[in-house]
């Protein structure tokens, strides 16, 4: 067993992933606070959101590195890594800006089942029946939770399924960078690439008098310090999920993604007074259900192959 794969290093990979996940919803809570109080447009959220992610991982990664670390091995992987990741996050800014949190991210969770998909029809991973059959499954409980959202929000309670499509294209460039770059040299150029896509977007969406693409500065001096601390969890949280699959394998940590529905459960009640409907609950159940059965096959069918090759 190697190093990185070590039960040590794999223990710190969960506790680093779980940590991860936790925090993460809170970036979410910031941009719904922007957009609901400060009246701040989320494609406007959405740049300050990578520009302050460079501003707060560029000077360590210079300081660490200096200039050599923005040669990346794969700068335009890295920087395409980061215009999905800022369409992604745009259209799941939007959607937290008119529906509650918790729901946003039930439907949201659909990106592992699109990316379990993906990689059987475009890599030639092997999905037997029953993984096919838990990800229509788990569609169908997202469907539980859009139906209602739809009837209030309309085509708005869809821009998670769209965001989770776009992050699981992002999730594939991640694989196919591997390990060739560090993670803080990956996130600043990931930032890199955010804060440019945004930015363009911005002017294009603001041109055409879109509101949810308003330009401003932020109104307060609270408001300005909510996307300093928005930039900072970007840019470090986003770091440790690298690192924590750098420790430990996906299908051990996969799991802990599902912390995120909790947090943002929590989040969106304490700030916002929002709280799923029962029905809702029954398709986050299903979705999570579903997820938990595609991640269980997986490993057994990693041990099973382990095994075979032991033997042979």
């Amino acid at each position: 067993m190697s190093q990185e794969q070590s039960p040590r290093n794999a223990l710190q990979g969960m506790v680093i992933m779980a940590g991860a996940m936790i925090v993460l919803p809170a970036m979410d809570a910031i941009a719904k606070y922007m957009a609901t109080f400060e009246a701040m447009s989320p494609g406007q959220v959405t740049f300050y959101r990578f520009f302050f992610q460079v501003a707060c991982t560029l000077p360590i990664l210079l300081a660490v590195f200096r200039w050599k670390a923005l040669s990346a091995k794969r700068p335009r992987m890295n920087l395409l890594r980061g215009a999905l990741h800022g369409a992604a996050s745009l259209l799941f800014f939007v959607a937290v800006k008119y529906m509650p949190l918790a729901d946003v991210f039930a439907i949201y969770f659909v990106e592992p089942f699109m990316l379990t998909a993906l990689s059987a029809l475009f890599l030639g991973d092997k999905v037997g029946w029953r993984r096919w059959a838990a990800i229509v499954v788990g569609f169908a409980g997202a469907m539980i939770v859009i139906q209602p959202s739809y009837e209030i929000f309309g085509l708005k309670a869809l821009l998670p399924v769209l965001c989770a499509f776009l992050f699981s294209l992002y999730l594939f460039l991640n694989r196919a960078i591997g390990e060739a770059d560090s993670p803080l040299t990956m996130q600043t150029l990931a930032g890199i690439g955010g804060t440019l896509f945004m930015g363009a977007a911005l002017l294009g969406g603001n041109a055409l008098a879109m509101p949810d693409f308003e330009m401003s500065l932020p109104s307060s001096v609270s408001g300005l310090v909510l996307l300093l601390v928005l930039g900072t969890i970007s840019g470090y949280a986003h770091m440790l999920v690298v690192k924590a699959f750098r420790l430990a394998p996906l299908s051990l940590l996969a799991p802990f993604q599902y912390f995120e529905i909790i947090s943002a459960t929590v989040l969106g009640y304490t700030l916002f007074n929002d709280f799923p409907s029962f029905s809702k609950w029954i398709g986050i159940f299903i979705i999570v259900a579903s997820g938990l059965y595609i991640i269980w096959r997986e490993r057994a069918q990693s041990r099973s192959l382990k095994s075979s090759e032991t033997t042979a």
